[in-house]
């Protein structure tokens, strides 16, 4: 049977791997089945990333399998939005747990002196460090005039709380916006 999980989460195909790796394993140690590709959705104005896929063919056809798998799935620590969908019958499943949070970086408007002493990574390092036990840095994007870094958790007000105090004092995090994305 084949199924496709339409992911609410924003990877780099690089990221995608990972997570299809992990459901690889996961499949393969269940004896449920294989992943057999995936793909990445991406904003045709911006080439901003939306959204990914995953196709996964299943052993068997039973509801039982289903199930399981939307068990397994949800414990892969995926965003609310997602959905497993049954290629043969059309239905959908919703699946997932966690929220989203983009941080979007302004790459244009700071004085210069601010990029060049600043550094994208610090701002990864010390949002994750503050999220610590409730979100994670999953991926990213850079587009022209923004860089946005995607995280993941339990819950975007909260994630969003722990790295406010970080963000008023890094000057790099001027005029970013924050949106919820999960």
């Amino acid at each position: 049977m084949e199924l496709v999980l339409n992911l609410n989460l924003r990877l780099q195909p690089m990221h995608r791997h990972h997570l299809e790796d992990e459901l690889q394993e996961i499949l393969e140690k269940e004896e449920l089945g294989e992943v057999t590709g995936g793909g990445t959705l991406l904003d045709p104005q911006t080439g901003e990333i939306i959204s990914c896929d995953i196709q996964i063919l299943l052993n068997e056809d039973k509801k039982d399998t289903i199930n399981h798998l939307v068990e397994l799935i949800n414990k892969i620590r995926i965003p609310k939005g997602s959905t497993l969908l049954c290629m043969a019958s059309e239905d959908k499943i919703e699946v997932g747990t966690l929220e989203g949070l983009a941080y979007y970086s302004n790459g244009t408007e700071l004085p210069d002196e601010i990029y060049e002493s600043c550094d994208i990574n610090h701002v990864v390092e010390q949002m994750e460090s503050a999220m610590d036990g409730i979100g994670h840095f999953y991926s990213y994007w850079e587009g022209n005039e923004w860089t946005a870094l995607y995280f993941y958790g339990l819950s975007f007000v909260e994630m969003k709380q722990k790295i406010e105090p970080f963000i008023a004092s890094y000057p790099l995090c001027q005029k970013c916006r924050i949106e919820q994305i999960a």
